[in-house]
């Protein structure tokens, strides 16, 4: 495709796009969109999407949390943030199916995909607490182990996305830190304090802050951050 035609494409997608919020979706329309319609219609749907009448209609906006276009994916993570922080529609979202997208969505390569995910996987489910916290501990010592092996000096973009994976892991659990075995948090710890990559301790660090308990290891792991080389780590 040249340079004229995918200017031309986007403009079509604009111009389809301001139609379409400009049409009167009712909900069923929105649902089948989200299911099955394109890119510029997926994006346009889960911003005109105002409520959760059930689960499947929450399964319908999650499915776009993985595998679709960024700005897709964004859009969906925002809605889904704005949905769970609502009693009226949080109780449709509790269901595997969705909370295996969660995990995914955590490590996003969009920031802010992570982030506003992230930030409602608190849930006073108990159910939720169960099945998450375990897999989600599961995966970080998975990239635990792969990024341990790095030489963080040759720069290469492996590195980068899977350390990317592995700072957002820790964010979800200082997130969900009050509701993790001291046991299973503290063997995450005493790896990643050493990591040579200061973002990985500095999250470290933050996660201490949330430790309600005392122990030697704990301590030692405190005393060495608190005098880390890098300001960011040490702060905490």
């Amino acid at each position: 495709m040249t340079k004229t035609d995918e200017n031309l494409n986007n403009n079509t997608n604009l111009l389809y796009a301001a139609e379409l919020i400009e049409k009167n979706l009712n909900q069923d329309d929105i649902i089948n969109m989200l299911n099955c319609g394109s890119d510029t219609e997926k994006q346009v749907a889960a911003l005109k999407l105002e409520k959760i009448r059930n689960e499947n209609d929450a399964l319908s906006l999650v499915n776009n949390l993985v595998g679709q276009d960024g700005k897709i994916r964004e859009i969906v993570s925002l809605k889904i943030n704005e949905f769970i922080q609502d009693k009226k529609f949080c109780e449709f979202f509790m269901q595997k199916e969705i909370y295996n997208k969660f995990l995914q969505a955590i490590t996003d390569i969009n920031p802010h995909v992570c982030r506003n995910i992230i930030s409602i996987i608190n849930i006073e489910d108990t159910g939720f607490t169960e099945y998450f916290i375990p897999k989600l501990l599961k995966i970080t010592q998975e990239l635990i182990n792969i990024v341990k092996k790095f030489d963080f000096q040759d720069g290469k973009y492996k590195i980068n996305k899977e350390v990317f994976k592995l700072y957002w892991c820790l964010e979800a659990i200082y997130e969900l830190a009050g509701k993790i075995d001291h046991k299973g948090i503290k063997d995450i710890l005493m790896q990643t304090k050493d990591i040579n990559e200061y973002t990985l301790r500095e999250k470290t660090a933050k996660i201490l802050t949330k430790m309600d308990f005392e122990d030697d290891e704990i301590n030692n792991i405190r005393t060495s951050l608190k005098q880390d080389k890098n300001y960011y780590v040490r702060r905490f």
